[in-house]
């Protein structure tokens, strides 16, 4: 073997092992952006999945929300409307004391209590209600004031039972089916 054949001999190795070394490298590149184009893939479909998930979640949890808001709205509106459907019936049975007939129903509610307690009363009402109550209830009659819309209140004498026939527990004892007749 001559130099030259000997040469061109390690030519054609080097050659063949760079054809060889190139080769692989691009059958490595290939296998790697396989592998990354399918990693990305992967993360991406992830993404999508938890996105949806985490969208669908808050969705529900402003629909929720929305929900409450709207049910806490609209028992604030039956609340106010009942209010003042109460205000406005305190106002009705306050101007109802300056009727005529309102004798009469103290009368009938002195007769019930009389009825429930006994002939020896106590009977007590608001101040405007004084002379009014004087004549209805006679002696039995007690001066002291009480805060209440209208009515009286009537206990016995020993004070050990009492029947409140006020406008104000009237309308409390009533105030569900008050509140139904305004809803």
């Amino acid at each position: 073997m001559t130099l030259e054949s000997l040469v061109e001999e390690i030519r054609r190795r080097g050659e063949a092992e760079l054809a060889a070394i190139e080769s692989a490298r691009a059958a490595e590149t290939t296998r790697l952006a396989a592998e990354r184009d399918r990693a990305v893939s992967e993360i991406r479909e992830h993404a999508v999945r938890s996105a949806e998930t985490d969208a669908a979640r808050e969705r529900a949890q402003r629909l929720a929300a929305a929900k409450l808001q709207a049910r806490k709205l609209l028992y604030e509106a039956r609340e106010k409307r009942f209010a003042a459907g109460m205000a406005e019936t305190r106002a009705l049975l306050e101007s109802y004391t300056r009727a005529p007939e309102y004798a009469a129903v103290l009368k009938r509610m002195l007769a019930a209590a009389n009825d429930a307690l006994g002939k020896q009363l106590r009977v007590s009402g608001r101040a405007e209600d004084a002379t009014l109550l004087g004549k209805v209830a006679g002696k039995a009659f007690d001066p002291t004031p009480r805060p209440i819309l209208g009515g009286l209140i009537a206990e016995t004498v020993d004070g050990a039972r009492r029947l409140n026939f006020s406008f104000d527990e009237l309308l409390r004892l009533r105030e569900d089916r008050v509140r139904e007749l305004l809803a």
